[in-house]
């Protein structure tokens, strides 16, 4: 068992034994813990349920009938390709969170490519891109809304209409970059390509059933069902069809366990660390007047620094709280600026990590250099949306 345990797993173990040894030791006083940590008990039951649904959907072969058709209904054509993948890549992103991207579409879009006679490499950057720029509209399209949502103080549907502008600034400059840099004809040489031949699913009832477990999902949201109960409800639908047509792959394995273990670390160490100096250092890199286009820079640079978990967490502490606006420019740092470094957010690391496995070479300067005028141009103008609109 430890040996099949990686280096970012050990990560994971690592953090959650600092924040516990913090806690022994008194660094981090009992009581502090346990509300860091009630904090997150919501936060927990939905990354277990959003998950095992998106898992299990991705076993019941949804991912792959979209993909496919989508890839159909292109007829060769790489522009309306392109517009399809952004649809796809965004409405994935925004209702079933950017991990579920970076996870389970990528593997679906990267296996796609062959078939198709695609270049790999558009789509890869596709799906990862998106998973990052596109999680800004709803509380569950990335952890760190989640982990707002409390300080912020805005429903699910108040949250989007505060957001739906910035949202779609940041598609819209993804797109841009991601055509100039990877999609158009010069970059990907081809003038058209072969669309594939469509295979039939293989069990119509757990297709259903995960389609099905999906649209409960979103209707629930957008019905304000707390995330957590909404994703529970949906994943537990799929897990019903799955324990009664096909029982084996139902495993251990669909539970993050990674994602709890780095989350419970994260709020044990960073609150015990803005204890003793990191919250004097946020208030500096802040600055006195708190601009937005200030604060949503310091979140993007600590995102590619050190994560943008950590990053959005550290910052947050020592922003006052209802500070809505302030808090809303830290959400666009940490979820448009995480684009230049490998590790900058969860999501990216698991692409990396997919992309290998499937043989796919990711030029590094490309992916930093084309990430860093991602961010900057992304910023800047997701941050000019969210003051003009807001």
């Amino acid at each position: 068992m430890l040996s099949r345990l990686g280096v970012l797993d050990w990560i994971r173990i690592g953090l959650l034994a600092l924040g516990l040894l913090f806690v022994a030791t008194g660094l981090l006083p009992l009581s502090a813990a346990a509300e860091s940590l009630a904090e997150i008990g919501p936060l927990l039951v939905f990354l277990v349920g959003i998950i095992v649904l998106a898992e299990l959907t991705k076993e019941a072969q949804v991912f792959d009938a979209i993909a496919a058709r989508m890839a159909v209904l292109g007829r060769g054509n790489y522009a309306a390709l392109f517009i399809l993948c952004t649809v796809f890549a965004s409405f994935i992103t925004i209702f079933l969170n950017l991990d579920t991207t970076a996870v389970l579409l990528t593997p679906v879009m990267l296996a796609l490519a062959p078939r198709a006679r695609i270049a790999a490499l558009p789509l890869a950057m596709t799906t990862i891109w998106f998973a990052n720029t596109a999680s800004l509209l709803l509380p569950v399209s990335n952890l760190t809304n989640l982990l707002a949502m409390d300080e912020i103080g805005l429903s699910p549907v108040a949250f989007a209409a505060r957001m739906w502008a910035p949202q779609l600034v940041a598609i819209l400059v993804t797109m841009a970059f991601l055509w100039a840099f990877f999609w158009r004809r010069g970059e990907r040489r081809d003038l058209r390509y072969t669309p594939p031949v469509l295979e039939p699913v293989g069990d119509r009832v757990l297709f259903g059933a995960a389609s099905a477990g999906c649209l409960l999902f979103i209707v629930a949201l957008l019905a304000r069902v707390e995330v957590g109960v909404a994703a529970a409800a949906a994943a537990l639908l799929v897990v019903i069809a799955f324990a009664v047509r096909d029982r084996a792959r139902l495993t251990w394995n669909l539970v993050p366990w990674q994602l709890l273990i780095f989350v419970t670390g994260l709020f044990l160490v960073v609150p015990t660390l803005s204890r003793y100096g990191l919250a004097d250092l946020m208030n500096g890199l802040l600055g006195a007047d708190r601009d937005p286009y200030r604060t949503a820079a310091v979140g993007a640079g600590l995102s590619n620094a050190i994560n943008n978990l950590p990053a959005y967490k550290v910052v947050e502490e020592v922003i006052p709280a209802g500070d809505r606006d302030q808090l809303l420019a830290l959400l666009v740092g940490t979820n448009v600026g995480p684009v230049v470094t490998p590790w900058a957010s969860l999501a990216t690391l698991l692409w990396f990590e997919s992309c290998r496995r499937h043989g796919v070479r990711v030029p590094m300067l490309r992916f930093l250099l084309t990430g860093a005028g991602l961010a900057v141009v992304g910023l800047v103008t997701t941050t000019w949306a969210l003051v003009t609109f807001g």
